[in-house]
């Protein structure tokens, strides 16, 4: 998705929100920081692990309550619209969070405002462990957009090169003023959806086909065998984000814990609370 927009786009996503700050622009050291409740992370310690926040590289959340970031995003979309700009947002949700009223009543304003948005499911089959096929009566989430005549497709997450041509037309189509679109990108999550998740409702088996398709080692392939880089450039990037790691935790250990004063802050763009006594 990072190709096929412009720096000046705005993302917003649910809780699984690291990866995306990060291709965003938000620095992993304030990334790591936030982790700790540190005063120097991008939340400045108030947001922990799901709600990564990053103004300045137009990230605007994490968001811990399923489905609540799809109105946010269609927000986001109207504030550009007005101001004029052919900025774009594109706004990440869940299979799960597909089965929220606030979808469709956001589907429908989208629609009728023609927001500058693009809706993002990405769907890996399963919402903590509970399957696509138990939650919906419309199994191919692409087809709820058929209610409100808005444009959709369905995307293998699984390809790069998929991903980025299948998201470079919806940006295209809303940069141009076209409106809104829902993409329904397949994907899988290889991990529980916690560590006490002990994962009863698939198999092994289908873990184990799934990684046999990962698209990072999909783009590793195709990078070695053109020759795009060798095996010694690949080593030298991994050992170079390693040492980015190591680095923000030394930064996330050592930047201080934020102040009590602190608590209030940020909380309303008003900082005079009339409910509050000193």
């Amino acid at each position: 998705c990072m190709t096929a927009t412009r720096p000046e786009d705005l993302f917003i996503t649910a809780y699984r929100d690291h990866g995306l700050a990060i291709a965003k622009g938000v620095s992993v050291n304030s990334c790591m920081a936030e982790l700790y409740g540190k005063a120097t992370g991008c939340a400045k310690g108030k947001g922990g692990s799901m709600h990564f926040f990053g103004k300045e590289a137009n990230f605007y959340g994490g968001h811990g309550i399923v489905g609540a970031q799809i109105g946010t995003g269609a927000g986001l979309a109207f504030a550009e619209q007005y101001r004029g700009s052919d900025n774009v947002v594109l706004t990440y949700f869940g299979d799960g969070a597909a089965r929220q009223g606030m979808l469709h009543e956001t589907f429908n304003l989208a629609m009728l405002w023609k927001l500058p948005v693009i809706f993002i499911c990405e769907n890996n089959n399963y919402a903590m462990g509970t399957s696509v096929e138990r939650t919906s009566n419309v199994i191919d989430i692409y087809k709820l957009a058929d209610a409100y005549e808005m444009p959709a497709d369905t995307i293998d997450g699984m390809s790069a090169e998929a991903v980025h041509e299948g998201v470079s037309r919806a940006v295209k189509r809303a940069r141009e003023k076209g409106g809104p679109s829902l993409l329904e990108i397949k994907t899988y999550r290889y991990k529980g959806h916690s560590i006490s998740d002990p994962q009863k409702y698939r198999t092994k088996e289908e873990v184990d086909e799934y990684k046999s398709k990962d698209p990072i080692q999909q783009v590793l392939r195709t990078i070695l065998d053109n020759k795009f880089a060798t095996q010694e450039d690949i080593d030298v990037i991994n050992k170079r984000v390693d040492d980015i790691v190591v680095e923000s935790v030394k930064f996330a250990e050592e930047s201080p814990w934020p102040d009590d004063s602190e608590v209030l802050k940020d909380v309303y763009v008003d900082q005079n609370y009339p409910f509050i006594v000193d």
